[in-house]
């Protein structure tokens, strides 16, 4: 490369403050699982390996940041390692003979996979010292699982956790932050409204030194762990789940911040002609039509293009209807919904594992079925995409919307069945060309360059391939300083 980025997380190591964190992790007992164990759990030692055996999967306990992985075997309690947990379904669902594949995202601690993108964030920080545990607090905005993530890996390493998230978000979420002794800072709004999550970063940034804010928006940290942990897992089934004439043909991912969709960059270096679709809200269309709103898809931030979003790899931009998304919602978890699935030929098995997935979920599950219609695949073609959290997460909303919208009947499953997944078309779909992506790249400067300090000499970087091919190579140097973390603090030896 002829140009040199300032893209390292780790700029410095401070010893001073890097001693204290390495006496706090002795003192707790915490060990560090290193990027390669949770891409790979196989690695993990042994004696670990045995101790989890009687850790249940969202306890506070250190030994469930070797958890943070794909590959949970799927139990509550006592869970060691597998290679994926994943949904097939089937065209009797989709109604498109291509090959639409989900990676559950219920068996990380929490629920979700964001414990892995706050990992990323944070560990880097704390193995380099440029974080203090003993004095300073971790602030996690976000619009909902990415402060859980943030708030559970704090638990887990003595952290002191500060969640920002929306008012408007589900009741379980505020419950479960304020149990694991997080402090909760409730913003104006619902999912949309990532601004006055910004504004109050910047009044803490003002009043309160001893707080640090990861920003998933603009922290690499993020889309690191998804390019490595999520772009390898999808490769991995892919090629497990192929036979001798399949080809990977996109890759689907509702943007939010914008982490997990970074696995399509990763992809993109295996399989070069592989289509990779944002995925947001009709009624808060930010990509699709420069637009704005509110909307019900719990899981999705807008009204901005994240700082971490490489838009000049995103192939198509799908927007889906909220009301969509509840009504599937209701169909795939109220049980006349789910007598209604029988009676269409959709086997049991896969009826009792619609509760696997949340709002963004069936979101990124309708873009697949658009996707394929839109490109024409057929049977050899496999779809990737990332089913975020389960309804675990949301059993609060389907008492709402009862409560809101009535009893859910069989009359009400046969028309949300025939509207929502046989009435799927290719409306709101847009294929990018070169300048639309220029489009959204240049509207990340009203958001970083004029609200959130960042310089146009920053932003023109990011339009850079280069920039983001150095970025994402960073987890080996990553290791190297957790290994030797775990070595001062001697918790492996013995």
């Amino acid at each position: 490369m002829d140009k040199e980025y300032p893209v390292k997380i780790i700029q410095h190591v401070d010893e001073q403050v890097l001693a204290k964190t390495v006496q706090r992790f002795r003192e707790r007992n915490i060990i560090l699982p290193t990027f390669a164990e949770q891409k790979d759990p196989s690695k993990i030692p042994a004696r670990i390996k045995e101790a989890l055996n009687e850790v249940g999967l969202w306890d506070v306990n250190p030994l469930n940041l070797f958890r943070i992985t794909w590959k949970n075997e799927p139990v509550e309690h006592g869970g060691q390692f597998n290679q994926g947990n994943w949904i097939e379904f089937p065209p009797e669902l989709t109604g498109v003979p291509a090959r639409i594949v989900g990676l559950v995202g219920k068996y990380f601690p929490t629920g979700a996979h964001k414990v892995g993108a706050g990992y990323g964030c944070l560990v880097p920080r704390l193995i380099s010292g440029e974080f203090d545990p003993t004095s300073q607090k971790a602030v996690w905005p976000s619009t909902g699982n990415y402060c859980r993530g943030g708030a559970f890996d704090c638990a887990l390493m003595a952290c002191t956790a500060v969640a920002i998230l929306p008012e408007g978000m589900s009741r379980e979420r505020f419950e479960w932050l304020t149990s694991i002794g997080a402090e909760v800072i409730a913003t104006p709004g619902s999912e949309s409204n990532v601004k006055e999550i910004y504004d109050k970063c910047w009044e803490i940034r003002k009043t309160r030194k001893d707080c640090v804010i990861f920003n998933q928006f603009d922290e690499f940290g993020n889309a690191i762990w998804h390019y490595e942990m999520t772009g390898n897992i999808i490769e991995e089934v892919f090629k497990r789940i192929q036979d001798s004439n399949s080809r990977l043909a996109a890759y689907v991912s509702a943007t939010g911040s914008a982490g997990t969709i970074a696995a399509g960059d990763y992809l993109r270096t295996v399989f070069p002609h592989i289509r990779v679709v944002a995925t947001e809200a009709l009624q808060c269309p930010t990509l699709f039509l420069t637009g704005f709103g509110a909307h019900r898809i719990e899981g999705i931030g807008d009204k901005h293009v994240p700082w971490v979003h490489n838009v000049r790899n995103t192939d198509m931009i799908c927007a889906i209807d909220d009301q969509q998304t509840v009504d599937l919602m209701r169909l795939f978890n109220e049980e006349p919904g789910r007598e209604y699935l029988l009676s269409q030929g959709i086997s049991p098995a896969l009826i009792e594992q619609l509760d696997l997935l949340g709002f963004s979920s069936i979101c990124n599950l309708v873009a697949a079925i658009k996707a394929a219609k839109y490109y024409e695949l057929t049977g050899r073609d496999v779809l990737m995409t990332v089913l975020t959290d389960s309804m675990e997460l949301y059993s609060s909303r389907i008492v709402e919307y009862r409560e809101q919208y009535g009893p859910y009947t069989r009359d009400l499953a046969a028309h949300h069945f025939a509207r929502w997944l046989e009435g799927i078309g290719i409306d709101h779909l847009k294929e990018l060309s070169y300048y639309d992506r220029k489009a959204l790249h240049n509207l990340k400067y009203f958001t970083w360059v004029e609200q959130q300090g960042r310089t146009v000499e920053e932003l023109n970087q990011l339009w850079d391939p280069d920039f983001w091919a150095e970025t994402w190579h960073q987890t080996d140097e990553w290791d190297e300083l957790i290994r030797d973390f775990n070595e001062r603090t001697g918790l492996l030896r013995g």
